[in-house]
C-alpha cells in the first residue's frame, strides 16, 4: 500500500492544534507548515512531529504548494487546523490506496459544526473544497491569495467518508476570521484588475443571503440558518466595501 504524507498549514490556532494533529497520528509522515505563530501552535506541533517548518504567508495557494514540497511520499492528504480526520476517512484512504486508486485526486465531504449543531444546509454540506487526497506529482494549487483552486493532471474522484470541520468557535471568532479573509479577497480583486461598481454593495450581499437562506434551504436550519446566511451576507458587504476602499487608492 502507498504511504501517505499529511500536511497541516497553521497560524495562531493553538485551540485547534492538538485535536487536529491527534486525528492524523496514523499518517506515515506528518508535516506542519506554520507562518510564525506567536501562540503555542509550533510547540504543540512539535509534540507530534519534528517536521515543522516556518514559511512567510504570501497567500494560501503558495503556502499549500510549499507544504506539499516538503512531502516525501507521492500520496498527500491535506487537513486544516479546524478539521478532524475521522477513523472512517482514515480507513477509506487506506482501502483506496491498497486496492489501487482509480483517480489521481479525491474530493472529501466535510461536515461543519457551528452554533451548536451540524449544519447540513446553507451550502455547507457536503462542502467539497479542493481535493484533499491527491498524488503529489499530479496536482498543484493555483497561486491565489485566498480561496485557492487546484489543477489536477488526471482523473478526480470522490471519497464517501467525512472530515469534520469546526470553522468558527463562536460569532466573535467568525467576525475575526472573516475580517482577515475580506482583506485578502479585496486585495485579490484589485490584483486581478477587477472594477468596483456601487451596486455590488447591495446586490451581492442580497444575492448571498437569498442563495443560502432560500436557494440552499437555510431556513430549514432554524435560527442557525438565518444567522449563518446573514453573516455571509455581511462578509460579502465588507469584502466589497474594502474592495472599494482599495480601488480608490489605485485610481
Amino acid at each position: 500500500m502507498s504511504k501517505v504524507s499529511v500536511y497541516v498549514i497553521a497560524y495562531n490556532d493553538e485551540p485547534n492544534m492538538r485535536a487536529c494533529l491527534e486525528s492524523v497520528t496514523w499518517a506515515d509522515e506528518l508535516i506542519v507548515v506554520d507562518s510564525h505563530s506567536t501562540d503555542a501552535t509550533e510547540k504543540i506541533s512539535r509534540e507530534f512531529t519534528d517536521k515543522v517548518y516556518q514559511h512567510d504567508f504570501q497567500g494560501f495557494g503558495k503556502l499549500r504548494n510549499d507544504a506539499v514540497a516538503h512531502a516525501t511520499h507521492d500520496w498527500v492528504f491535506s487537513l486544516d487546523t479546524d478539521e478532524r480526520a475521522t477513523p472512517e476517512i482514515r480507513d477509506e484512504i487506506r482501502r483506496v490506496l491498497a486496492e489501487g486508486p482509480a483517480a489521481d485526486a479525491y474530493f472529501v465531504p466535510r461536515r461543519n459544526y457551528f452554533l451548536g449543531r451540524w449544519i447540513r444546509r446553507c451550502g455547507w454540506y457536503p462542502d467539497y473544497r479542493q481535493p484533499q487526497l491527491f498524488r503529489k506529482s499530479r496536482m498543484r494549487y493555483r497561486d491565489e491569495v485566498v480561496h485557492e483552486g487546484a489543477e489536477v493532471e488526471g482523473k478526480t474522484g470522490y471519497l464517501s467518508e467525512h472530515v469534520l470541520q469546526y470553522p468558527f468557535r463562536d460569532l466573535d471568532h467568525y467576525l475575526a476570521k472573516m475580517d482577515r479573509y475580506s482583506d485578502l479577497m479585496a486585495d485579490r480583486m484589485v490584483r486581478q484588475g477587477r472594477r468596483f461598481h456601487a451596486h455590488q454593495l447591495v446586490t451581492h450581499p442580497c444575492f448571498t443571503f437569498a442563495k443560502m437562506y432560500l436557494g440552499r434551504a437555510g431556513f430549514l436550519e432554524g435560527m442557525p440558518g438565518l444567522i449563518l446566511s446573514g453573516l455571509y451576507a455581511y462578509y460579502t458587504f465588507i469584502k466589497y466595501a474594502k474592495f472599494w476602499e482599495l480601488s480608490r487608492g489605485r485610481t
